[in-house]
């Protein structure tokens, strides 16, 4: 594994950056935040999922239709003007977006009419160096683009039904309906891949201005993908489906922390056997895929990796599943012979058995710690505190999916909680401080990564928190106010970061 030195960033997702087109992108919100991040001398920007969303899952990054494709939303129109795809004139008359949160309705609708407008361009008139990058990009990513942009256009086609409800040739990919798909909506797949060309030229240009920012960039990967996704239309081989093609079983976990009746997540689940004979070939693309994009990777729920929650399809809870063993070490020394230097993260909260920890430690692979658990009835024994935490992990206030440190503090903590954190710091503690008390007990301990979401930098309340686990709708959205990315905040962040060896 690759080494970690003694860091600190800011997690922030791309949707969540400032941007007059109602939802954060690559343009110069992207910049300006890179900026903020270089002067407070942070060297980690972690980001959530890049992959297209779907308003059928609540626009959630882990909610996708492709486990390669970027998701188009985040290209920036600004830099399509600069790039010259538009004409300034093009962006034009431009909707009222919502003001304080992402405004993904608005955004698509407003997007799509400059992509039609950027490859009536393209077609017309780009020159000879656009057209042959455009080759190059399509020709090189063949293995996944083909059939992103071909399921993308059908989905289009036959009106957001899912791909199991298509006619049986093309959701059985007979050869004959795939050829006859390629000649009647030719121009729509084109144009499909022409917007991941637009998407990846956009990122590799964020991580260009990044890089010379002394800022790396920390991705995640979603452990499933979604049932109604390219992927599983690919390659249904690789999932456990029944006759029909959908999921024979599903993902989830069992009653935890975030919820009493588990969390049923509805992925199908792989077939791991059927990995294992193809060399686990579709999860290697995957990781490289996303190297390429990345510095760093975190792997979301890394225990499904050794052994998954299963729950029979068609249940309404995941409180009736089982576990069941995967080849992790196979796997994983597969992967790291591919990728012997690998910078990745193990999402290893909640309910970690012994086999997880010991893949953990037998692969050296560095896993997560969060503040805001470190309070409950273990303490002061919690694996969460600072003094318990080994330096080869990522340490964090709080995640996308918890709570703000002021809400956690305002509205979930206990009284005996409060007493605990007032303790252990050895003062009191106010709704007013408490976000900046957590940050440096995050800052100053062992753990070589230390990441904060930008909504504890900023100290906001519950209403900022990103994800809400169990709740169906109302997530995803919140977004930065670029009055706050001040030089004050830049600076206090600076002089903690350097107080503590992170600079």
């Amino acid at each position: 594994m690759t080494t970690i030195e003694r860091c600190s960033g800011i997690l922030l997702h791309i949707t969540s950056l400032p941007s007059r087109f109602g939802i954060g992108d690559m343009g110069p919100g992207a910049r300006l935040f890179a900026d903020f991040l270089q002067s407070a001398q942070q060297r980690l920007w972690q980001i959530l999922p890049l992959n297209p969303i779907h308003p059928n899952g609540d626009y959630s990054p882990y909610y996708s239709w492709s486990a390669f494709a970027g998701n188009t939303l985040l290209i920036s129109p600004e830099q399509m003007v600069q790039d010259g795809f538009i004409e300034a004139g093009d962006l034009d008359p431009l909707p009222r977006f919502k003001a304080r949160s992402a405004d993904y309705r608005t955004a698509t609708s407003y997007k799509n009419r400059l992509f039609d407008i950027a490859f009536r361009r393209f077609k017309a008139k780009s020159g000879r160096r656009t057209r042959e990058a455009f080759g190059r990009f399509c020709q090189s990513n063949a293995a996944w683009l083909d059939d992103a942009a071909r399921f993308k256009v059908l989905q289009g086609h036959f009106r957001n039904q899912p791909w199991q409800q298509w006619p049986d040739p093309i959701k059985r990919r007979r050869k004959s309906a795939l050829r006859q798909i390629e000649r009647h909506l030719k121009a729509e797949i084109q144009k499909e891949k022409f917007l991941q060309f637009l998407f990846d030229a956009q990122w590799r240009d964020l991580r260009h201005y990044c890089a010379e920012k002394e800022v790396q960039l920390f991705g995640d990967i979603p452990i499933y993908v979604n049932g109604d996704s390219a992927d599983v239309w690919a390659h249904p081989d690789l999932f456990q489906l029944d006759d029909d093609l959908g999921p024979a079983a599903v993902s989830g976990v069992p009653p935890d922390y975030f919820s009493a009746t588990g969390q049923l997540w509805g992925h199908p689940v792989y077939a791991w056997q059927q990995l294992q004979t193809t060399g686990y070939r579709w999860w290697l693309h995957r990781i490289g895929h996303n190297l390429d994009r990345f510095d760093w990777v975190r792997i979301d729920h890394f225990r499904g990796l050794v052994a998954f929650w299963e729950v029979p399809a068609h249940h309404t809870t995941a409180m009736d599943g089982r576990w069941t063993a995967a080849p992790a070490e196979e796997f994983l020394a597969c992967l790291l012979r591919r990728y012997p230097l690998m910078p990745m993260v193990a999402e290893d909260l909640g309910v970690i058995t012994a086999d997880v920890r010991e893949i953990l430690q037998r692969f050296d692979i560095p896993g997560m710690r969060v503040a805001l658990f470190a309070f409950g009835a273990d303490f002061p024994h919690s694996p969460y505190l600072p003094h318990q935490i080994p330096p080869h992990c990522a340490f964090f206030t709080g995640t996308h999916d918890t709570n703000t440190v002021k809400g956690w503090f305002q509205s979930e903590a206990t009284a005996v909680e409060k007493r605990r954190l007032k303790r252990y710091l050895g003062y009191p503690v106010s709704d007013g401080q408490v976000h900046w008390d957590l940050i440096r007990m995050v800052m100053q301990s062992p753990a070589r990564m230390a990441l904060v979401p930008m909504q504890d930098i900023l100290g906001l309340g519950r209403t900022a928190r990103m994800n809400r686990p169990g709740k169906a709708h109302g997530n995803w959205r919140w977004r930065v106010d670029p009055r706050r990315l001040t030089k004050a905040l830049a600076h206090r962040l600076k002089q903690m970061t350097i107080t503590y060896g992170r600079g």
